[in-house]
């Protein structure tokens, strides 16, 4: 079967499924299991006989790198198992449990969308073995080379964990040979449902300078602060105490009536995730406010996760200038 055939055989077991994610940078592993079919296969010096397949089952775990621009690179082990009978003309015999097993290398590319999930395609190339256990024998062939073809979908959980389903087909590169005996092209469709753990590794970048701190100028002038943050966190240093304090004075010396908080995200991680931590930083700025004295009901906390970066940049990058909470006096 040729590789397009692959493709479009594989196609029909891609799903949908719903939240804001990602391209993976840095390293991940991942785990599937699912359904297969093992396509009929004739097999040589049997006079035209050949193996029709049950459905059967499959199950791989993989380990690989993503670079940060889409493309990735794992190894992958798989397992997949099925009954069988040999059939000749209106002939069948009594059922065979076939099993093919191998190592394959993995090229993928995730088709970064902006969109809910992260459709994906790759090709894979490696060795691939055919155990065949009936007629009171176990045999098992000769080691074969073997190509995939992979269409799949991922879904993020969080800023490291994703769903996927996906659609493979997978072939030998010639025959299965045993002694005396081959399996003509044995060839594999399968689709599985399975979990990948990106551990997120930063992408690699230039030094960013620090933080520029509030614009210097009487406190009585200022209307609008900036308050900076650490990746990935919602705690206050001391520094953006001392610029809460400086609002907050501003507050009860100008005709304040109403002071914004408004909350923001670099963009290293997934939107839902940027979300719910600008706003977490947000709310930590204004409880700080309400410390010092400000009415509670005098502000208004907001959150805009990555959406109204500071300084603009690419998906994954850790700015430290967007990490931040912006108070506005009016």
């Amino acid at each position: 079967m040729q590789l397009r055939n692959f493709v479009m055989a594989a196609a029909i077991f891609a799903v949908p499924a719903a939240v804001q994610a990602q391209v993976v940078n840095g390293p991940y592993v991942g785990a599937g299991a699912g359904v297969n079919k093992f396509l009929d296969a004739t097999v040589t010096n049997s006079g035209g006989a050949k193996f029709e397949s049950d459905v059967g089952f499959v199950g791989l775990g993989s380990a690989g790198w993503g670079f940060g621009n889409g493309v990735r690179a794992e190894v992958e082990g798989d397992y997949r198992q099925q009954s069988s009978k040999l059939k000749s003309g209106r002939q069948s015999s009594s059922s065979v449990t076939m099993r093919s097993y191998g190592v394959m290398t993995n090229v993928l590319y995730d088709i970064d969308l902006k969109a809910p999930v992260v459709p994906y395609v790759g090709l894979g190339a490696g060795v691939q073995w055919l155990n065949l256990r009936g007629f009171g024998s176990n045999q098992t062939s000769k080691a074969a080379g073997a190509g995939q073809a992979i269409v799949g979908l991922a879904l993020p959980v969080d800023k490291n964990l994703s769903i996927t389903a996906e659609a493979r087909a997978i072939s030998f590169m010639g025959n299965a040979k045993f002694d005396g005996a081959s399996v003509k092209s044995p060839v594999n469709l399968s689709g599985l449902v399975g979990v990948r753990y990106a551990f997120g590794a930063a992408p690699a970048a230039a030094p960013v300078p620090a933080p520029v701190p509030a614009p210097v100028v009487k406190a009585e002038e200022a209307r609008t602060y900036l308050v900076f943050f650490d990746w990935d966190k919602a705690d206050l240093t001391a520094r953006a105490r001392q610029i809460i304090a400086d609002a907050a004075g501003a507050s009860s010396r100008l005709a304040v009536t109403r002071i914004e908080v408004a909350g923001h995200a670099d963009k290293s991680g997934t939107a839902t995730y940027n979300q719910g931590l600008s706003m977490k930083r947000a709310q930590v700025v204004a409880g700080e406010l309400v410390r010092l004295g400000v009415k509670k009901d005098a502000i208004a906390v907001s959150a805009f996760g990555d959406t109204k970066p500071l300084v603009p940049t690419a998906d994954g990058v850790r700015e430290p200038q967007n990490r931040r909470v912006e108070i506005v006096l009016k």
